[in-house]
């Protein structure tokens, strides 16, 4: 790697905004926040959603039935 081309890459804490939910991660981001995180203080960047609150990691995840082509064009344009 080319010398002072890179930015710096140090251990963050990542909090989720919905659930509270924190981790620690290594991110090239900086805050003007920081937080107590097992008995260290690192900075903390706030997220909308992350693995805890994602409903797809979760399992609320809605699953809708999903009609095919022909069965959309048949119920909208179909003979009665």
């Amino acid at each position: 790697m080319k010398k002072d081309i890179h930015p710096e890459y140090h251990p963050v804490v990542f909090m989720d905004t919905s659930t509270g939910y924190q981790f620690l991660s290594g991110s090239t981001k900086t805050s003007n926040e920081t937080v107590e995180f097992e008995g260290e203080t690192y900075p903390l960047i706030r997220v909308e959603i992350s693995s805890d609150s994602h409903p797809f990691y979760t399992g609320r995840q809605k699953f809708t039935q999903a009609d095919g082509r022909v069965d959309r064009f048949n119920k909208k344009y179909g003979l009665k």
